[in-house]
């Protein structure tokens, strides 16, 4: 049964990190009137949705958290999903933001009504709710990519994407096959190879891997957080800052690029030789692009797991899938009674899931038809009162995505400041401003190592890199720290006031 919800001032989009920081920034900017809508019946997005076994973070656990609320009880240098869905409900709590949350809202469509000055919001039963702002924090991470292979239909084994594990298939004794080697290949192929009976990975491109310092966290060091939290924060400026020098080998051809990028190749062979001692097997698992121009992956056991006598790494590509496996281009038939799609996520699918019109009944999409541009990830012209978290263009490939997304809402908290003090009711970016801005992400990013020739998920169906910031976290903050209203066209009225048009 189709049915409103009400008018909100504020409705956010989502309950991962942005979401439920996006709370945390309503609850302290004082908008009573918000919303979390969340398609799941839990909160943690990403972390809620991804249980595959050994799924971990590539991000050191005490920079990826919220600076506002450091967690001293993390268990290891790098976490563990259950530990970050664990943090984010003790998030969700804290700030007792469970009543703000609607469970079961499963957004499919955004409509600005000029009219009422207000957004529609429509689920996918139907239900509508009608805000005068809202936040996107969907997550680049929220559509499973399923590859396009053919015969994927008459498999008659058991079929599922590692987004959506399937815990009540028993892997035990089985012949499994995983698609991919990318970030979640080599977490979950380790956690699994002494589970099967075999394992076969189809590789259509090595990564490049960096050793993983991963460990234990001391009880004595828990306890010394919670009792002095300036050090943990102190640790946390630490790793931010090793982290943000990795970028200085993305970004250009100079000589400390072009030392850590033979550091990286180094450590990858260094990696690979550890678990391999023929050559020509070593040879199928270095990367002939350069490091970079696809995500970097961190691990101390994937090689060792390709070594193992009951896995097979194969590097033909797949022909079809079979009634009982894969056919690889070599003619080979590989029999599996699973087989696990690690095929990563659509990042670049700008802006689905959802379908966004605007003012003209313009729709997102077509806007975005040429390339996803916009100001600093977080506004497009011709969608007033819309935020984006995590949008296009912030991506990283060095650093962690919790920080941006926290430049992100200081950035739109002062804009909602300046809505309510200043007698604005609607905000819309200048056109001028969204071109020239992204014409300037299109002309830095050009000169990075993401353009310089692999296929990955940083290009756009349309061949723009327009998922990745092309410079440090550090910059990106100092330019999107403040809001300039002079980059917007602005209408007068009271924020969240909503005329009804009926």
């Amino acid at each position: 049964m189709n049915e409103e919800i009400g008018s909100v001032q504020l409705a956010i989009i989502g309950s991962g990190f942005g979401g439920l920081g996006a709370g945390v920034m309503a609850l302290e900017q004082g908008i009573d009137s918000f919303v979390i809508l969340e398609r799941s019946k839990a909160v943690g997005g990403t972390w809620r949705d991804n249980t595959y076994p050994g799924c971990a973070c590539d991000i050191p656990s005490n920079l990826y958290s919220f600076s506002f609320a450091q967690n001293p009880r993390w268990s290891r240098s790098y976490p563990a999903q259950p530990e970050i869905e664990e943090y984010l409900e003790r998030i969700t709590d804290h700030y007792a933001l469970r009543s703000r949350l609607r469970f079961g809202f499963d957004v499919e469509n955004l409509s600005w009504n000029e009219g009422e000055r207000c957004w529609v919001i429509t689920s996918r039963d139907g239900d509508t709710v009608k805000a005068s702002a809202v936040i996107s924090a969907t997550g680049p991470l929220s559509q499973p990519s399923v590859p396009d292979l053919p015969g994927l239909d008459v498999f008659e084994g058991e079929i599922f994407h590692s987004a959506a594990w399937r815990h009540d298939i028993d892997l035990t004794g089985a012949r499994v096959g995983v698609v991919g080697t990318g970030a979640s290949a080599i977490q979950l192929v380790p956690a699994i190879a002494d589970t099967v009976e075999h394992l076969d990975v189809f590789q259509r491109t090595p990564p490049w891997i960096l050793p993983r310092d991963d460990r234990p966290t001391p009880k004595w060091r828990q306890r010394l957080y919670r009792a002095v939290p300036f050090l943990q924060r102190l640790h946390r400026w630490r790793v931010y800052f090793r982290q943000e020098f990795l970028a200085l080998a993305f970004l250009g051809s100079g000589k400390i690029a072009q030392g850590m990028t033979k550091r990286i190749i180094e450590e990858t062979k260094s990696l690979i030789e550890e678990s391999f001692d023929d050559p020509a097997v070593a040879e199928t698992l270095v990367p002939h692009y350069t490091p970079g121009c696809k995500r970097l992956l961190i691990s101390n056991d994937w090689y060792a797991s390709l070594a193992k006598d009951n896995v097979e790494l194969i590097s033909a590509s797949i022909e079809e899938v079979t009634q009982t496996g894969v056919r690889t281009s070599d003619g080979v038939e590989h029999d599996l009674d699973v087989l696990v799609l690690a095929t990563g996520f659509a990042v670049a699918s700008f802006p689905s899931p959802l379908r966004i019109i605007g003012r003209d009944g313009i729709d997102l999409a077509d806007h975005w038809s040429n390339g996803a541009s916009t100001d600093f990830g977080l506004t497009v012209s011709g969608y007033p009162n819309l935020w984006f978290l995590a949008g296009p263009g912030t991506g990283l490939g060095h650093n962690s995505i919790v920080f941006m997304i926290e430049v992100q809402l200081e950035h739109i908290s002062r804009a909602l400041r300046f809505m309510q003090k200043s007698s604005v009711r609607v905000l819309d970016l200048r056109p001028e401003v969204e071109a020239s801005s992204y014409a300037e992400l299109q002309k830095r990013v050009a000169k990075t190592v993401w353009t310089s020739g692999c296929s990955s998920w940083y290009v756009s169906p349309g061949g723009q890199v327009d998922t990745i910031w092309p410079g440090t976290t550090t910059e990106y903050w100092w330019r999107a720290r403040r809001f300039d209203p002079d980059r917007y066209v602005l209408s007068p009225g009271r924020f969240g006031e909503i005329t009804l048009d009926r």
